[in-house]
């Protein structure tokens, strides 16, 4: 997997946890991919459980919101990290770091923390990249 498809692929999950569709971000993963909030806040085992968890055949009960900040992958290693956003049941800003098997998840280990601080707020004192957009393959991030 190269930088660009990482950077697709974390796309892919945040754009099916903000459309309400677990099948895509579940999709995402390996069928025994392992998903952690160490040490064990959540523990989520395979594909079959991520979709449950994701909303499965009857969605959410509030919407879910993921925003991408920052994103990185190192492609001999196969891992890569992102920032990142999430609202559901209040909001979180935290980091994930993903080690990709056969173009797919197969390790998810986030560290999160809970704030009602906007993303800017909370990084105000150590700001850069804010977030990334996809549009036609191309990955875009604002200036400064």
């Amino acid at each position: 997997m190269t930088e660009t498809d990482f950077e697709r692929l974390m796309q892919t999950i945040a754009d099916g946890w903000n459309e309400g569709n677990a099948r895509k971000a579940a999709d995402c993963f390996s069928e025994d991919a392992i998903y952690v909030e160490p040490p064990e806040k959540q523990l989520y085992r395979g594909r079959d459980e991520l979709y449950e968890f994701f909303g499965g055949d009857n969605g959410t009960d509030i919407p879910m919101k993921m925003t991408c900040h920052h994103l990185a992958f190192n492609e001999q290693q196969q891992i890569g990290f992102g920032e990142y956003t999430f609202e559901m049941h209040g909001r979180y800003h935290g980091i994930v770091v993903v080690k990709i098997d056969a173009g797919l998840i197969k390790h998810w280990r986030e560290y999160q923390y809970q704030t009602e601080l906007g993303w800017e707020e909370f990084t105000g004192h150590n700001p850069y990249l804010t977030h990334f957009t996809l549009s036609q393959g191309h990955t875009s991030y604002p200036s400064g």
